[in-house]
């Protein structure tokens, strides 16, 4: 079905240059937006400085060029976006909504990951040393993704009160996407499986700030022969354009296509335009993983 208000986004973290698993992400965003006849954006996600590696978010582009996918309109950096992030946690703030937190990484993994509430009470003043948290009541969100199905998760017994922003200053991602995406006025997202489960905290923050919900997709990660997900930091080899057609080829069979033989060795934009064609998201395999 043709959605003619479809916007969707690629988002990738400027922390290398793209390598497998970020190519079939990128591909499963771009196809889907397309074969709904939608606009596809790219926003670099470079809210954390000491991961950045200079030059990585000019390289991704040229990669993605490359590849056969152009984007619409201009890339979005996060870290121009500071002030917005701000003026939605003082909105939250001013509610009463979140609070002051001075308990550290290792304490909380100690409880399985799982905030305790333990400085919801405590009335600690806000400063540059304590992270902020929201508040979760008991209640369950529910959604049903695109490719896995119906998702529920219980955030108080799951997840507990999530950071907004962290002790060092930053931004947390859940606050940062929920806000940009309803500032590119997003209206699908495809994205890796391994963001599934904080999809119910977006969807929260969504709900309390009055913002619409995007409907959700999670592709299979891909992960290596260790049943890591490929990653910089799991030592994930960047795609090789020399390789273009092949890692295209390769990128389509892993999100449930068949290209037919003469494609073998075709330009980027041939396989781009097949891929649109024939896309159907319900092909993709609904599957957590896949190994390459």
């Amino acid at each position: 079905m043709i959605n003619h208000g479809y916007v969707g986004r690629f988002a990738p973290s400027p922390t290398g240059p793209l390598h497998f698993g970020s190519l079939i992400t990128a591909l499963a965003s771009y196809l889907d937006a397309k074969a709904n006849d939608g606009k596809w954006l790219v926003r670099v996600e470079d809210l954390d400085p000491p991961r950045v590696v200079t030059g990585s978010s000019t390289l991704i582009l040229e990669q993605l060029q490359a590849l056969g996918m152009d984007w619409d309109g201009e890339v979005l950096h996060q870290s121009t976006r500071l002030s917005a992030y701000e003026r939605i946690l003082e909105q939250l703030k001013d509610r009463k909504l979140c609070f002051s937190c001075d308990c550290s990484r290792q304490r909380v993994s100690k409880l399985g990951g799982i905030y305790d509430g333990r400085c919801r009470s405590r009335g600690l003043i806000c400063n540059s040393q304590l992270a902020i948290r929201l508040k979760i009541r008991p209640e369950t969100i529910e959604f049903a993704d695109g490719i896995q199905g119906n998702f529920a998760q219980n955030l108080e017994n799951e997840v507990g009160d999530f950071i907004l922003r962290r002790k060092d200053g930053l931004f947390a991602y859940q606050l940062a996407v929920v806000a940009d995406d309803a500032e590119q006025e997003i209206t699908h997202i495809v994205r890796g499986y391994d963001l599934l489960s904080s999809t119910p905290r977006q969807i929260y923050l969504q709900q309390l700030l009055g913002l619409p919900t995007p409907s959700y997709a999670h592709i299979p990660i891909i992960v290596n022969g260790l049943g890591q997900k490929l990653s910089k930091q799991h030592f994930a080899e960047p795609i090789d354009l020399k390789n273009a057609p092949s890692l295209l080829i390769s990128a389509l069979q892993f999100l449930g296509m068949t290209p037919p033989p003469y494609l073998i060795g075709a330009a980027p934009a041939s396989l781009m335009a097949w891929g649109t064609e024939h896309w159907d998201i319900q092909h993709v395999p609904k599957l957590a993983k896949m190994t390459r």
